[in-house]
């Protein structure tokens, strides 16, 4: 019988024995959050931001609520249209008890609980209730941003910043000495995408930051390596990179410089030649992340922008991706091997979001290990992944083939700075699941020796190797 009377997320939430509550409540719960890998607004933070309501915080920016919303058939001015964030918030709740088995379920309910002690479940009928109760505690100074980033326990953000940006957000958050660390993060995409008609225009924003003109492909690598270099100054140790597959051609100075200047004449790329200009510059960055002693990231995976009707319509990010599906076993490798070959591979971490390629990616790092624990990293479960089962396959998959005892841990991967208790989500599953290990007797029950394991993972490991 359905028990009633309880809130739905309490103590033992997602802790399905009690071996997981105890090293969920003893090891896991307490320990201060190092998000290296988000896409908030630096800017936010630095003015502190204020929301004047939960659609603001909640619905502006978030793709995976979109694409519950449009599942449901919710009209799309409800979604990124005209409609008010009143009527907005009251269709996502509506939307709400339809996502049950979606980890925005779940979500929802921690973030309405964790931030403003509501234990009522969303729904038509409650919406109306919950919308007032948060417009009116969203005033308070513990829900402006900094308010939520210490109620939160954060001590390290890492945002999401292109070569292009000044970075001025970041310098006066450290000037304001917030108790919070706020680094950016390196991300030269569009200096990768040859043959795109943005690729030209994006190189003329370049040349505005770096003050060259870029003629050359070299004149491109040193706007790159200056503008990597004025980054670290700004406490950045971190790369990244979305894209498709990492590519793996031989090629030559002279055959890339050629494909380079095809594409400032507007002249079309082939396949094979984004291939190799893409490989060219993916080295010379990971030579470059080397000497600078950061780490490299790299997203992997992900069909972009398939709906070409919305896409003119809406634009990137607005929840029209998907897993992609691309064979890189081979390509990856080589490229780690290149970059190996001098020793000049750096801390590397490598998400796919086809959960397929979990293994190819848990053997693959296995080969390039050394220099410092865990020096090269599965990534966590990401994007459609950071689901309870993906991200217990991510664990498992890392545990069978390498050492799950070097795991950096858990991102956001978020716009928003309720996403926070998504280090408690994964927290729990990660305490419930080594937790069932230890009760059906695969793991011994050595409290002290898997509490230490569990806070690595959780906390101490991710300080250690990122060493900000």
């Amino acid at each position: 019988m359905i028990q009633t009377g309880k809130a739905f997320i309490h103590d033992q939430f997602m802790l399905q024995n009690d071996t997981a509550a105890k090293l969920y409540h003893d090891y896991a719960k307490e320990l201060p959050i190092i998000d290296y890998h988000c896409h908030v607004s630096p800017i936010e933070i630095a003015e502190n931001r204020q929301y004047r309501n939960i659609s603001e915080i909640w619905l502006h920016g978030d793709h995976y609520k979109w694409r519950a919303m449009r599942a449901c058939g919710v009209d799309e001015s409800f979604i990124t249209g005209e409609a008010s964030d009143k009527d907005k918030f009251l269709k996502w709740a509506e939307t709400v008890p339809y996502t049950l088995g979606n980890p925005l379920y779940h979500w929802t309910h921690l973030e309405l609980k964790r931030y403003f002690d509501i234990d009522e479940l969303v729904n038509a009928e409650s919406a109306e209730g919950i919308w007032e109760q948060t417009k009116e505690q969203l005033q308070s100074s513990t829900l402006s941003t900094r308010g939520i980033i210490k109620q939160s326990n954060v001590e390290i953000i890492c945002t999401t910043d292109d070569p292009t940006d000044g970075l001025e957000a970041h310098q006066s958050i450290a000037q304001d000495r917030f108790e919070t660390a706020v680094y950016p993060a390196f991300r030269p995409d569009k200096a990768l995408m040859v043959g795109k008609s943005y690729f030209t225009d994006y190189l003329s924003s370049l040349e505005t930051t770096g003050g060259i003109k870029i003629d050359s492909l070299q004149k491109l690598l040193d706007v790159l390596d200056a503008r990597a270099n004025f980054f670290h100054q700004q406490g950045c140790r971190l790369a990244d990179h979305g894209i498709e597959t990492i590519p793996f051609q031989q090629t030559s100075d002279q055959d890339v410089e050629a494909i380079f200047r095809k594409a400032l004449a507007g002249e079309p790329i082939s396949q094979k030649e984004t291939e190799q200009y893409q490989t060219y510059v993916l080295l010379f960055l990971g030579k470059l992340y080397h000497s600078l002693g950061w780490t490299m990231q790299f997203h992997l995976g992900a069909l972009r922008n398939t709906n070409s009707r919305m896409f003119k319509q809406l634009g990137a990010d607005t929840g029209f991706d998907s897993i992609g599906n691309f064979s890189f076993a081979k390509s990856l490798t080589l490229f780690l091997n290149e970059l190996d070959k001098t020793n000049e591979l750096p801390q590397s971490i490598l998400y796919t979001l086809n959960p397929n390629h979990n293994e190819v990616i848990a053997s693959a790092i296995g080969s390039f290990q050394g220099d410092t624990p865990g020096k090269i990293q599965f990534g966590s479960g990401w994007w459609f992944n950071d689901t309870k089962q993906g991200m217990e396959k991510q664990l498992n998959d890392l545990a069978n083939i390498g050492l799950l005892s070097q795991f950096v841990g858990m991102l956001t991967d978020s716009r928003s700075f309720l996403s926070y208790t998504r280090h408690e989500y994964f927290r729990r599953i990660m305490c419930n699941l080594i937790g069932s290990w230890v009760e059906a007797g695969e793991w011994p029950a050595d409290e002290k020796w898997i509490g230490q394991l569990i806070q690595g993972i959780c906390y101490r490991n991710a300080k250690q190797y990122f060493a900000f």
